[in-house]
Formats: structure tokens, sequence, C-alpha cells
């Protein structure tokens, strides 16, 4: 019986070895690092558009209840001004909607926002404006309306429609 070789280049065992367990170790954390970023990014959008849907299901069912009954739900007073004459809120929806337009209008009626801070109301008997602080869930008046490319900034609905709002690539 001949006897063969052994061959130089076989392994004893199959397995892999340390450098190509380290190049994909590199190439997972590379793709790591490309995609977290924008992940974390796609759920702060996604928490934007869901507190948008919510104040948007909200303003219409403060519409739908001033044309039953003539005029917006009343809020208390605060103190500063915002976009178009209406006090700054200071108070949480619940307080002042709950008994207005849950659950006649709004089966459902959603209390915070996507991060968690409560929705704000503000009325007087022709305007009315539902505001949500934003990212950093600290309320500060707008210095101007329109779109905004800054997850801190607060998302403000005044009489259905968004003055101010994000959009945009985020800062």
């Amino acid at each position: 019986m001949e006897r063969r070789p052994l061959n130089p280049m076989r392994r004893a065992r199959p397995g892999f070895t340390l450098i190509e367990m380290l190049i994909v170790t590199a190439i997972i954390s590379l793709l790591l690092a490309i995609t977290i970023p924008n992940l974390l990014v796609m759920m702060q959008r996604a928490r934007q558009k869901r507190t948008m849907g919510d104040m948007h299901a909200i303003a219409l069912a403060i519409e739908n209840y001033h044309v039953d009954v003539r005029e917006y739900p009343p809020s208390a007073a605060s103190t500063s001004v915002i976009l178009g004459g209406l006090d700054y809120p200071t108070v949480s929806i619940g307080a002042h909607l709950e008994g207005y337009i849950h659950p006649t209008y709004l089966k459902v009626l959603p209390l915070t926002d996507g991060w968690s801070s409560w929705f704000l109301y503000t009325s007087s008997p022709t305007d009315y404006a539902v505001v949500s602080c934003g990212k950093d869930g600290l309320c500060s008046e707008p210095s101007s309306g329109g779109p905004t490319t800054n997850f801190n900034s607060d998302i403000v609905i005044s009489d259905g429609a968004f003055t101010v709002y994000p959009l945009g690539a985020p800062q």
C-alpha cells in the first residue's frame, strides 16, 4: 500500500482563522457605524409623524365640536402670546378637552406626543392651538412660523393648519 505525503496546505481541523474572524468583525462594525445613526434619525422622524397625526386628529375633533356648538372648547388663561394672537398654552390637553371632544368627536384622546410629553391646548372664541413641545420636552414660543428642521422645535397646529412643523433633513 502506497502512502501519500501530507498536504502542508491542508488544515488539521475545519474552522476559521483569526484573520478571517477579524475581517468579518471589521465589516460588521463598519455596517453598524453606517446604519445606527440613520436608524436613530428615522425613529425621531417616526415620532414626529405620529405626533403630527395625533395633533391633526385632535384638531379635526375640535373643528367638529366648533361646527356643532359654534365655539371652541375653553382653555385656561396663559401668560405669553403665540403666533396668531393666541396665548401660548401652559396646561395639558386632557385637563380641558376630555369632556368636550372625547368620546363624541374623538374616540381615544391622545394626551402625549411621540416623546411622552403632554400636548398643550389653548383657545379663544375664534381660534385654538394645540402644541407639542418636541423632542426636548421644553416648550418655548417659536420665533417664526413655518417649517423647521430641528427635532427640538415645538410643533404647533392652529385653526386646523400646522403653523410650526418639521420638514426636511434634521439638524
